[in-house]
């Protein structure tokens, strides 16, 4: 059983989980527009493993007798001016969902809640690859610059991520 605020706050999660998804496969659909078929693949995966991580979330209320809430999304952008500001703004929302992270774990350190706290420590550690993930991509990006070779070979190292490989 969970204490009503903890509850509240995984609930919340797992919707910021669920939006993470959308967001990225709304960016998946802006790269495809702009023919980057390895960006739009990197962004489909990442969409599949945000949903991955609000069903650990949803899964872990239910064992512990409760029952989730789903609230709704808001409707991420639709559009970027460059791949970059595209990246940037991956790297900006893995930085924001990192601190929603850590607000649940002092939540669970408040509460004395150590089973929450134990099950939240895989997010901790998933989101430092996230965000070095996303940072990693914008670091290219920045170097890159206008090169259109440059944004073909990093283009065509994103096509060969999977979600086996993550």
């Amino acid at each position: 059983m969970l204490k009503d605020t903890m509850l509240d706050r995984l609930n919340e999660q797992v919707n910021s989980e669920i939006y993470s998804a959308y967001l990225y496969f709304s960016m998946a659909g802006y790269f495809e527009s702009v023919n980057l078929k390895g960006f739009a693949n990197w962004m489909e995966i990442q969409a599949q493993e945000e949903l991955a991580h609000s069903h650990r979330l949803y899964s872990y209320i239910i064992d512990k007798g409760e029952r989730p809430k789903m609230a709704a999304i808001d409707a991420p952008p639709q559009d970027w001016s460059s791949p970059l500001d595209a990246m940037q703004d991956v790297y900006n929302h893995e930085c924001k969902i990192s601190e929603q992270i850590n607000e649940c774990v002092s939540l669970a350190l408040k509460e004395s809640d150590h089973s929450t706290n134990t099950m939240l420590q895989w997010f901790v550690s998933e989101q430092v690859e996230e965000e070095a993930a996303a940072d990693d991509i914008v670091q290219k990006l920045r170097l890159i610059s206008d090169n259109s070779t440059g944004l073909f070979l990093l283009d065509n190292e994103l096509s060969k991520r999977s979600l086996e490989a993550d």
